[in-house]
């Protein structure tokens, strides 16, 4: 079942918003599943995105054509910009209105933090901006948290948001750099390499001085109904509408308890571990009841927030070797990174995709999975002191 934050968050809104007309929808669902033959394309084939060489950029540079009419100045997009994962607030204020650009709010917290992210998105959000429900839009099988859907339901649930295939996205959250790079790699893993973070998320949108919206449109409440409603239709079974997303499910970036497990033996992979010392060590409770304490044997730890400056902005290049180079991570040879429930394992993966290293595979499952499963060896710092 889809969150239920989300489910009661939506019926909320309901009783704020008034439905739509049934003409109204129907014109939105013609929007919604409209061809791309028919959408608005930009000329030439050149993406806006096009410009991304670096995060710190600003507007897109422009000149004037020989007829008069304005172009994107082209450069180095399709081999330098999938090399950076990030962009800047300032390029996203410069680029917002563009029609393939498509942002997208993931917040999500722990759930200690009592914090709902789908109301907080009403309260505040980039203009335009639509909800992109990490607990939700996940595999409704699974007894883990947010684990990767299908494809099908995935191409369902982007579907209902009105994301095409031709779409440039940026995802942020509400604490900087967090779960926007879960939803970045869930991207990836369909095979759209169009996707990017906003370098510093919500906080330094605002910090850079840009305005937000404080409530969502009847439209895009629709939108995350539908998106809600898409994933529970493919779970049970029953038809979807028109898909307008196709996804290339790219297995490499993915890994299993199982391949995990063989990978102690072969030592194929350099395992990254995103979570704190003290739960790498097991010196500390995990903070899910039934989980036990430690890490995958031969596994190293490398904190999600070690990826941050003080602003929850991503490193530079230089400094984010640095981290990776003090625990011994050698760039030439494959990684696989892992969290407590496969949020934060993304943020090395982007972190390293900075670096050039585009190859990071999630270990979906994570620590969750791993820790609460009795055939699982476990690793500990006492258990090491006292060998």
């Amino acid at each position: 079942m889809a969150s239920s934050l989300l489910s009661r968050s939506l019926s909320a809104l309901r009783s704020i918003c008034p439905p739509a007309s049934s003409s109204t929808i129907a014109a939105d669902s013609a929007k919604l599943f409209m061809p791309f033959s028919k959408r608005r394309r930009v000329p030439n084939g050149i993406s806006r995105f096009s410009s991304l060489v670096r995060p710190a950029v600003g507007p897109t540079p422009r000149c004037r054509s020989a007829s008069g009419g304005l172009r994107t100045v082209v450069s180095a997009i399709h081999s330098a910009a999938h090399h950076e994962p990030v962009v800047s607030a300032d390029w996203l204020h410069a680029n917002l209105r563009e029609p393939d650009v498509k942002v997208l709010d993931a917040s999500w917290y722990m759930p200690d933090e009592q914090r709902n992210p789908f109301q907080e998105y009403q309260v505040a959000h980039i203009p335009g901006a639509l909800f992109f429900d990490v607990d939700g839009i996940s595999d409704q099988t699974s007894k883990l948290p947010h684990m990767l859907p299908s494809e099908e339901a995935f191409s369902a649930a982007v579907s209902a948001l009105g994301i095409y295939n031709k779409d440039g996205i940026v995802v942020y959250d509400g604490k900087g750099i967090f779960s926007a790079a879960r939803v970045w790699w869930m991207f990836r893993m369909f095979g759209h390499n169009n996707v990017w973070v906003l370098d510093g998320g919500l906080p330094q949108w605002r910090a850079s001085g840009y305005d937000v919206e404080s409530s969502a449109s009847g439209d895009a409440v629709l939108k995350v109904s539908a998106a809600s409603e898409a994933i529970e239709k493919v779970y049970r079974g029953h038809l979807v509408g028109s898909s307008t997303f196709e996804t290339k499910f790219q297995p490499h970036l993915i890994r299993t308890l199982e391949q995990v497990k063989a990978n102690i033996e072969t030592q194929e992979y350099q395992h990254i571990d995103a979570r704190s010392k003290a739960r790498f060590d097991g010196t500390v409770p995990e903070p899910r009841k039934g989980i036990r304490s430690g890490h995958v044997p031969g596994s190293k730890c490398i904190p999600f927030a070690q990826m941050l400056d003080s602003s929850n902005m991503l490193l530079p290049a230089n400094e984010l070797v640095k981290r990776f180079e003090e625990e011994g991570i050698s760039l030439d040879r494959p990684v696989i990174t892992s969290c407590g429930t496969g949020v934060t394992a993304c943020l090395l993966a982007l972190g390293l995709h900075r670096l050039g290293k585009t190859d990071v595979a999630v270990y979906d499952g994570s620590w969750t999975e791993w820790g609460s499963n009795a055939d699982t060896p476990v690793a500990a710092a006492a258990a090491a002191a006292s060998a």
